[in-house]
């Protein structure tokens, strides 16, 4: 690897025990005036991986910054009320002075903590209650950057107003932690995406004077490329990208994008190759690139975590009992997962790609070992109206035969202690009784299934329409029990 090319990377491995020193939960930031917020559309509003990035991070980031760091984000009720505890900040406290000086002026805004590890603070802001301000956002945005936003696109104009309202909150903050300490403060606002960078662009436009920092988890316009069956990465350097925008009729959140990627201070993709797309799309090669990973010291005790695999692996052996009742004619113990999951994107997400490999590994187990079996899960967001009953009835069938099998291991266990202690051995009509053969045969006999074990967990909306299961039809993986790879989908969406 090149010295360039190790000086831009950030590896976790090497710079854990330099950063324990730092990890005094906020007591030198705190005497430092130092501060550091963090914004993103799925702070506490869970849509797609950037959420668990995040969220992934917080306690890392806590225990460093301690009180000092804050997420900024919109306040989306059915995520918020589950996800956050409300509460107000000391009254003495700049987030506090800066929060209600918002509030005086009309905005709604959430404060409090997010129930996940590290327990960080959060803001929240209600982005109906600036909508009466979005024209005036429109015409800053307009006069200071040339970039205008249609009125019908909802999501751009979210953003917009999300965006300037954190925006005039840091600014307020600024002003606030001027007179809260002695040393002057230090401030730097991290955004991801282009949802949030508009928060960006407002600072930087309205010259606040706080450090930015722009991260793109991949590029807008890259998306869409994909999506499209384009050859994307050997053509990255011949799109002509403001047609390429246009075209999709994505330009003016392209120029967002590409607006807080040149404005930022600081600007990181999550992946080298993510890194190049921007180089190319966005016309700016970032800073240094900082990829995602695992806390591993989450698992630093192994026996720890192999219990917890083992338990986890249990359940999904459960599941799988349930759901191929009938057709369970193959060995746990030589069968293996497969997962996929993420948003329901069709081609990005390789969710194409994955079913067709299934379909070929299926027809090279059937030949070479046929005593392997695959379960592919597939999770993705589909629209679904209720839950499959198949396969609702699948569990509750095996759950009928083992609380039977548990009733039956304790009576035996009560008569082969009777028997024994008459000083002799029991016979196994001594334990196995005429009655409990009847119950275990009605058990066997509700076991049996006309059909095949059904590909999804829930009934999915127009499945006729639906890419994954038409794909699924294609390659012919329809659960037999010839099929050494069996496959699951399952839709979490309700509607």
């Amino acid at each position: 690897m090149s010295r360039e090319r190790a000086s831009r990377r950030f590896y976790r491995v090497e710079s854990q025990h330099d950063l324990l020193s730092h990890m005094d939960k906020g007591q030198l930031a705190s005497l430092e005036n130092r501060w550091s917020f963090e914004a993103a559309w799925e702070v506490a509003n869970k849509v797609g991986g950037i959420y668990t990035v995040i969220r992934s991070k917080t306690y890392v980031s806590t225990e460093e910054m301690g009180e000092q760091y804050c997420l900024l984000g919109p306040y989306k009720e059915q995520c918020a009320r589950i996800e956050v505890e409300e509460a107000e900040f000391p009254p003495e406290n700049p987030l506090s002075i800066a929060v209600n000086k918002m509030r005086q002026q009309g905005f709604k805004i959430h404060t409090g903590t997010w129930l996940v590890d590290g327990n960080p603070q959060v803001i929240l802001f209600d982005i109906g209650s600036a909508a009466w301000k979005l024209d005036e956002y429109k015409q800053e945005l307009w006069s200071t950057c040339s970039l205008g936003i249609p009125h019908l696109d909802i999501e751009a104009n979210d953003a917009v107003i999300l965006g300037y309202q954190m925006a005039h909150f840091i600014a307020e903050f600024r002003k606030a932690a001027e007179e809260y300490s002695e040393s002057p403060p230090r401030i730097v606002a991290h955004f991801h995406e282009w949802q949030a960078g508009l928060g960006l662009i407002a600072l930087r436009t309205r010259h606040v004077d706080v450090a930015t920092v722009f991260t793109t988890h991949a590029t807008l316009l890259g998306r869409y490329l994909c999506a499209g069956n384009t050859d994307f990465y050997n053509n990255l350097s011949k799109f002509n990208v403001d047609e390429e925008a246009g075209r999709r009729q994505i330009y003016h959140r392209y120029c967002m994008e590409r607006a807080a990627s040149h404005l930022a201070h600081v600007f990181t993709t999550v992946s080298e190759i993510t890194g190049y797309e921007a180089e190319h799309l966005l016309k700016r090669k970032p800073d240094i690139i900082t990829p995602n990973g695992l806390n591993v010291k989450k698992f630093s005790a192994l026996h720890e975590f192999q219990n917890l695999h083992a338990i986890s692996k249990e359940k999904i052996h459960e599941f799988v009992r349930g759901h191929f009742y009938g057709h369970y004619d193959f060995d746990l113990e030589k069968t293996l997962y497969f997962f996929i999951a993420g948003r329901y994107e069709f081609g990005n997400k390789g969710a194409d790609i994955f079913i067709e490999a299934l379909a070929r590994l299926n027809h090279y187990l059937k030949s070479t070992h046929p005593d392997v079996t695959v379960v592919a899960f597939l999770i993705f967001p589909a629209k679904t109206n209720n839950f499959n009953v198949e396969s609702l009835r699948g569990h509750a069938v095996t759950k009928s035969l083992r609380d039977t099998i548990n009733d039956i291991q304790l009576k035996i266990g009560k008569r082969m202690y009777e028997v024994c202690l008459s000083g002799r051995l029991p016979n196994p009509g001594d334990l196995l009784q005429k009655e409990d053969t009847v119950r275990l045969k009605r058990c066997i006999y509700a076991l049996q299934r006309d059909g095949l074990p059904p590909v999804t967990t829930h009934n999915v909306v127009d499945d006729w329409n639906d890419p994954v299961l038409n794909t699924v039809r294609r390659c012919q993986l329809f659960n037999t029990i010839h099929d050494r790879v069996k496959v699951r989908e399952h839709g979490r969406f309700s509607i």
